[in-house]
C-alpha cells in the first residue's frame, strides 16, 4: 500500500495535536522528501517577531515524522517508529513563514534489512529550515528507530 501525501498529513493532523495547533501545511510527502510549512502566525512569534524556536522545532520534527511514515508505511504492522534523539541549530533569524525539508540519512532498504535481521534499526533524518528567501535559518537532525512490536 502506498501512503499518499494527503493521507500522511491527515494522519499526523489527527494524531499529533501540535500539528493542528501550529496549522502546519504539508507541501510534499514522499519516501524521498517531506516538506512542511509553518505559516507566519503572531500567536507563535518570539520576542523578535519571528517564529518561536519551539514552533520551528515542532515544524522540523513533524517533517521528519512525515518522511518516516512515507518511507516505512509498509513496516507499520510490525514496528512502530519512535524519535530517539534530536539536535537543532538555529543559524539565522527567521521571519515570516518558514519551511522544513526532511530527507532520510540512510537508505530505507538498509533500515528494513536490519529490521528483517531482528535488530532495532536507528537512522537519521536531516532537516533544513528555510525562510521564503531561501536562507537556511535552522538545521536539525533526528535519530529515529523502528521498534519491533512485541
Amino acid at each position: 500500500m502506498t501512503t499518499t501525501q494527503p493521507q500522511i498529513g491527515e494522519l499526523l493532523a489527527a494524531t499529533v495535536p501540535m500539528v493542528r495547533t501550529l496549522n502546519l501545511e504539508f507541501l510534499e510527502t514522499s519516501a524521498e522528501r517531506a516538506v512542511l510549512r509553518l505559516p507566519d502566525q503572531p500567536d507563535f512569534h518570539n520576542h523578535v517577531a519571528g517564529p518561536h524556536a519551539g514552533a520551528m522545532f515542532t515544524l522540523a520534527e513533524s517533517a521528519s515524522g512525515a518522511i518516516v511514515l512515507a518511507a516505512f508505511s509498509d513496516q507499520l504492522s510490525r514496528a512502530v517508529p519512535l524519535a530517539v534523539r534530536a539536535e537543532i541549530g538555529y543559524k539565522k533569524l527567521a521571519k515570516g513563514p518558514v519551511t522544513a525539508t526532511a530527507e532520510l540519512g540512510r537508505p530505507a532498504a538498509d533500515v528494513v534489512a536490519e529490521l528483517d535481521a531482528g535488530e532495532r534499526p536507528e537512522f537519521p533524518v536531516n532537516i533544513a529550515i528555510t525562510r521564503e528567501d531561501g536562507a537556511v535559518t535552522g538545521e536539525m537532525s533526528i535519530v529515529w528507530t523502528l521498534r519491533p512490536n512485541s
